[in-house]
């Protein structure tokens, strides 16, 4: 007891607080962990023929996470009263297409990463193919789980258009073309990155970008590179949007629609959505700075690595946090109609602002 007063006692009487606040979220965030994982555990597939498939399948869910998507659902429930059980199917659905997206995303192909939550990734254990299966499984599981498990029939509709429409083409699986499309490419000198699908003569832009003749790039890519950071801020934005904020959003709104919110209500929702995850996404970005692997489970310093577009490589880190911090901000501002039922929300969000994983 002594050397924790000891800790405490150069705190100021607002740092104190926010220290409250930060254990008091770190506490219910663990309690609602424990019951989503308690319902993950029943809406996987068991572990049957071909037993490979669904073993590799429960191990890349089930081997940890935060479950921030799912408890985000849950805590707009509560903003309406909703009982739990009505959102549970729906938020185990966004853990597993979740869950789904990262086991792509650590394949060598992609970002090729060893370790995820803090173990080997799905393809150092099960073999990449397997991955890639276990991968295709988990995203169908997750649409049958909302197709079946949903009391309210005339809503699944509605939630799987929504989930849809934010991990297709247009928002997670886009966003992550986007990011792959210029790694590597993001800042060398006097180039705009290959996006939007621009073509030229040459055939594939990245061969393009991989030639040394100047006069080509020019051609390809007639912008002054002083110009060049304000499109790399939109194309990063872009990235971040469809990337990491759509998913947060389809949760968000998801959750929403269970609960019979009304346009006004949903559009506050998805305000608070959107800029929630562009700031989650520029703090994750912080962290693969100045983060270890003990806490973030995965190898930090791998976007310095293959010189991936983020706010830290474009911004720097102190304006990285300075626009983190604005958007949670506006977050917080879009929930105003709620008054404090949504207090919880807000909480969340500045929570994030100082996670360290």
């Amino acid at each position: 007891m002594d050397e924790l007063l000891e800790l405490l006692e150069p705190l100021e009487p607002l740092e104190l607080f926010e220290l409250f606040l930060f254990r008091n979220m770190e506490h219910y965030l663990e309690r609602k962990r424990k019951l989503v994982n308690l319902a993950l555990y029943k809406y996987l597939t068991p572990v049957c023929f071909p037993k490979s498939l669904h073993h590799a399948m429960r191990y890349s869910v089930l081997n940890g996470g935060k479950r921030l998507r799912a408890i985000l659902a849950l805590m707009v429930g509560e903003v309406f009263t909703t009982p739990p059980e009505r959102i549970m199917p729906y938020a185990c659905a966004l853990e597993i297409v979740h869950s789904y997206s990262l086991v792509h995303d650590d394949l060598p192909a992609m970002d090729d990463d060893d370790f995820r939550r803090g173990k080997p990734t799905c393809h150092k254990v099960f073999g990449e193919a397997m991955a890639i299966l276990s991968g295709d499984a988990l995203l169908t599981r997750a649409f049958q789980i909302i197709a079946e498990k949903i009391t309210n029939k005339a809503i699944a509709p509605k939630l799987i258009s929504e989930l849809s429409r934010a991990i297709g083409s247009l928002g997670m699986v886009g966003g992550q073309v986007l990011d792959i499309q210029n790694t590597s490419y993001a800042r060398r000198p006097g180039v705009i990155p290959a996006q939007a699908g621009i073509q030229s003569n040459c055939g594939n832009v990245d061969s393009c970008f991989r030639r040394n003749d100047k006069a080509d790039r020019r051609k390809l890519f007639p912008i002054h590179r002083d110009t060049a950071p304000r499109l790399l801020a939109t194309l990063l934005h872009q990235i971040h949007l469809r990337k990491t904020a759509a998913l947060i959003t389809a949760s968000v709104r998801g959750a929403g629609l269970i609960s019979n919110a009304s346009e006004r209500q949903l559009s506050s929702l998805t305000s608070y959505a959107k800029n929630l995850g562009l700031s989650f996404q520029i703090i994750d970005d912080i962290l693969d700075v100045k983060g270890s692997i003990k806490h973030l489970g995965k190898t930090p310093g791998k976007d310095a690595k293959y010189n991936k577009l983020t706010y830290p490589s474009l911004k720097g880190l102190e304006e990285s946090h300075r626009e983190a911090k604005r958007l949670v901000e506006v977050a917080k501002k879009s929930l105003e109609i709620f008054g404090e039922q949504a207090e919880r929300l807000k909480q969340f969000a500045d929570y994030l602002l100082v996670r360290q994983k």
